[in-house]
């Protein structure tokens, strides 16, 4: 019994498809050409056209502005490409690469960053972090390398881990510069002059590795001793500021004790010479008054004599108290002093 009469049919109560007269149908159509979509040559040639229409499709491409594309052939780099669209040969004859060559990319040195930037931790690493200055005194110093993409066929094809060989060539760098830095001067005004020596250092390092990389910064993040040593240089530090104070503090009474002094000293060297230039003036006066009473006293010497006399006693008796009493009439009254006088002064 057919299917057609079971009420089990799994078609339903229609009848099964007949595969057989489906076959024979497409087979007629394939050989009287009458495929939908296909010429008269048959499929195959159709599907070769699509495939290679694809194909060539394949070496369109757009570069990112941030980015540049580096066009291989065969493996090797041939030219590099501006952002926009662009056209390479199909793979697997041409291929492109598009480093983004614009941004800023960050390297950390001593340290590495948990969770996000903005908000995360810091976790040391040691082994990284602990450098010998100068005069062997260890420090522990962390810091971030930034960097963008000058050569982007350097870049690619010279090294093979580049952020890798970065990071070494940094460490290197800085190992060097506080190699030959002095402790105290990394721990307060010479941060800048180590980051500006490390940059360029690592710069011409980089530069004989052929990278093509360009450094943007070196930045101190972290700057102290170890820990075992940390009260020490805390007192040490507390010791110079109070050293500096005081050396201000010196300079200041300096500044002020100077001005006054300097002045001072002026004043005495200006009154010096006031009075040296009187007393010159003053000699040339009495020298040339001396003169002249010399030259009337060698005149007349009797005359002259006696009005210097005169004039003499003029200017010493007008302001005293005075008797005159003839010299025969004086040998016989006995002197008296005026005790009662109240212009007379005590006598200790």
């Amino acid at each position: 019994m057919g299917w057609q009469d079971n009420e089990d049919n799994p078609w339903g109560r229609k009848p099964p498809p007949d595969l057989k007269a489906a076959a024979d149908k497409m087979k007629k159509m394939f050989s009287s050409g009458k495929v939908p979509f296909v010429g008269k040559h048959g499929l195959i040639p159709a599907i070769v056209v699509i495939i290679l229409i694809l194909w060539l499709a394949s070496g369109i491409y757009f570069v990112a502005p941030d980015q540049v594309g580096v066009v291989k052939r065969f493996g090797e780099a041939v030219r590099t490409t501006l952002p926009g669209p662009h056209y390479h040969a199909p793979v697997p004859i041409e291929t492109v690469i598009k480093p983004t060559v614009t941004q800023v990319q960050r390297i950390e040195i001593g340290f590495r960053t948990i969770g996000e930037r903005q908000v995360g931790r810091n976790r040391e690493v040691p082994s990284e972090s602990l450098m010998l200055t100068k005069a062997e005194n260890i420090v522990n110093l962390t810091f971030i390398v930034q960097y963008k993409i000058k050569d982007a066929i350097r870049y690619l094809f010279n090294v093979k881990d580049q952020k890798k060989t970065v990071k070494d060539a940094a460490e290197a760098a800085m190992r060097h510069t506080v190699g030959y830095s002095e402790i105290d001067d990394i721990l307060t005004t010479g941060k800048f002059k180590v980051q500006q020596d490390t940059k360029k250092l690592l710069q011409t390092i980089l530069d004989s590795y052929a990278l093509g990389i360009h450094i943007v910064a070196v930045q101190l993040q972290d700057v102290h001793p170890p820990d075992q040593v940390m009260a020490a240089f805390k007192d040490v530090a507390s010791a110079k500021e109070d050293r500096s104070k005081m050396i201000n503090e010196a300079y200041g009474y300096r500044n002020e004790i100077l001005p006054k002094a300097k002045g001072k000293s002026a004043q005495i060297t200006n009154d010096a010479i006031a009075y040296k230039e009187s007393k010159i003036i003053q000699a040339h006066g009495d020298t040339s008054r001396f003169l002249q009473m010399l030259s009337q006293y060698r005149t007349a010497r009797e005359v002259t004599k006696k009005r210097l006399y005169i004039e003499t006693m003029e200017e010493i008796f007008p302001p005293a108290n005075k008797i005159i009493i003839e010299e025969k009439v004086g040998k016989n009254i006995l002197p008296y002093l005026p005790l009662d006088k109240k212009n007379i002064e005590k006598v200790k």
